[in-house]
């Protein structure tokens, strides 16, 4: 995945959550009962923190184009990747189960959150390799 297309990734589900965040505050607050809203706005929370990552994922990675520094291993594009199927899973699951959704959808979630870690994982060792 190019840097490009991982900054259109970073912002447009960093749009999405302002989206979500809105419609939260304004539309499902006074719908839903506490332990739904607290579901809602963790996966906010989490989307917001990984939209940012892989914002700087992608900016590293076009930081490495322009300095003198070895490229980035294949790590820091499966960082990416793992952060945004970790918002889909973790975030999505969350999101759905405050909905209304079955509440088994919260086996699915601890997945997003493996997947968040790997995309630490990920980053950690792009670093390390520099």
């Amino acid at each position: 995945m190019s840097p490009q297309t991982i900054l259109i990734w970073g912002a447009s589900l960093a749009a999405v959550g302002v989206l979500l965040g809105a419609f939260g505050a304004h539309w499902l607050r006074p719908r839903l009962d506490a332990q739904a809203f607290e579901w809602f706005q963790t996966g906010l929370t989490y989307q917001f923190v990984h939209s940012l990552a892989i914002l700087a994922v992608a900016l590293i990675l076009i930081w490495f184009r322009t300095t003198s520094l070895p490229p980035a291993s294949g790590y820091l594009p499966l960082a990416a990747y793992a952060f945004i199927l970790g918002i889909i899973l973790f975030s999505g699951t969350l999101y759905l189960m405050a909905i209304g959704a079955p509440h088994w959808l919260g086996m699915i979630t601890p997945i997003g959150g493996v997947l968040f870690i790997a995309g630490w994982v990920a980053v950690i060792v792009s670093i390390w390799r520099i």
